[in-house]
């Protein structure tokens, strides 16, 4: 995967997420995804539309999700993942792809993205078939890390 496009999933994401939820995001190893993803834990899937295709997908273990809700929500306290949320992870996935989109529109890569999708439950959920998929762990301040999975077609 050509490096022009995996940098503004990083640039964005550190925007965003220091924005929304007022932490500091450093860059973990970046490495090639190959196992399931565990849904017992929250996923966002966005679809990318135009010259680059294929998908994005957010996840991170709970207790950075309602880290994460709860920043996003001026410190409310979150116990658990309801309506409000989701809805709240929704948006930061879609403000991360939306910004990222833009930053790759400036760079002449048009692309368009889907609605945010959450996944969270029972089972597992493998990376697309016939890609290459590129994680990108976020360090989230002292909260552990998310991840940006990055999986296109050539």
């Amino acid at each position: 995967m050509n490096i022009e496009y995996v940098n503004p999933f990083i640039e964005a994401s550190q925007i965003v997420i220091k924005k929304a939820a007022n932490l500091q995001v450093r860059l973990g190893k970046v490495y090639i995804r190959n196992t399931p993803y565990d849904v017992n834990s929250p996923l966002i899937e966005v679809g990318l539309i135009g010259k680059i295709q294929g998908k994005a997908i957010l996840s991170m273990p709970l207790p950075i999700a309602l880290a994460l809700i709860s920043n996003m929500m001026m410190g409310a306290k979150v116990t658990e993942i309801d309506t409000l949320g989701k809805s709240a992870l929704n948006e930061l996935a879609n403000m991360i792809m939306g910004n990222t989109a833009t930053i790759l529109y400036n760079k002449g890569i048009g692309i368009d993205i889907t609605t945010p999708k959450m996944m969270f439950g029972d089972g597992t959920l493998s990376p697309p078939a016939g890609m290459t998929t590129i994680s990108i762990p976020l360090l989230l301040d002292n909260l552990g890390a998310m991840e940006i999975d990055i999986s296109v077609t050539s």
